[in-house]
C-alpha cells in the first residue's frame, strides 16, 4: 500500500538509507540536499518552508512529501505553493524522485499525480512542471501526467524543458 506523508521522525531510518542510496547522484528535490546529521532540525526547516517562514532569498514557501510502501520511503515531492519569477524561468511547481531501487515501477507517474493534485488544491489551476533536456526518464513521466511542453531555455549551459500541464 501506498501512502503520501508528511516528513517524520518516524521514517529516520529509511531517509537516511534513501539518502544513501543516492550515492552521488544529483538530489531532487532540493530538500534532500538539507543537511540532516539533526534529523528534527531538517524536519523543522522542512516544516518552516511549509508554513513560509524561514525562506532564504529566491525560494517560495513549498510543502514537502514522502512517498511510503511497506513503511519506507520510495519517493519525495516538493510542491512550490506558487512561483516567482526566477522558479517560473527554471524551476516549476513540481521537483520529485523515486528512490534508485524502486523505479521502473510506475512510482513516479503515482507520485506526480499525487503532486499535481496538491498543486491545484494549492490553487494553480496551471502547473508549471520542468526537467533537463537530458533526463528522457523524467520528460516521459512529466508527458505520461499530461504535461505539454510550451518552451525550453538554457540555463548553465543546460537546456531545460518547460512543461505545463493544465
Amino acid at each position: 500500500m501506498l501512502q503520501l506523508v508528511v516528513p517524520s521522525a518516524d521514517y529516520q531510518a529509511s531517509y537516511l538509507s534513501y539518502i544513501a542510496e543516492l550515492g552521488d547522484e544529483e538530489r531532487y528535490p532540493f530538500p534532500l540536499d538539507f543537511e540532516h546529521s539533526d534529523f528534527p532540525a531538517m524536519l523543522a526547516r522542512i516544516a518552516a518552508f511549509r508554513l513560509g517562514e524561514n525562506i532564504p532569498q529566491g525560494y517560495v514557501p513549498s510543502s514537502t512529501f514522502w512517498l511510503i510502501r511497506d513503511g519506507e520511503i520510495v519517493g519525495c515531492t516538493n510542491v512550490r505553493h506558487f512561483l516567482n519569477a526566477q522558479i517560473e524561468h527554471c524551476g516549476g511547481h513540481i521537483g520529485l524522485s523515486i528512490r534508485p531501487s524502486a523505479r521502473g515501477h510506475g512510482l513516479g507517474v503515482h507520485l506526480m499525480q499525487l503532486s499535481i493534485a496538491e498543486a491545484r488544491r494549492l490553487g494553480n489551476n496551471c502547473v508549471h512542471i520542468h526537467c533537463h533536456a537530458h533526463n528522457s526518464a523524467s520528460r516521459a513521466l512529466i508527458e505520461a501526467c499530461g504535461g505539454v511542453l510550451h518552451s525550453y531555455v538554457v540555463v548553465a549551459g543546460e537546456q531545460v524543458l518547460r512543461f505545463r500541464v493544465g
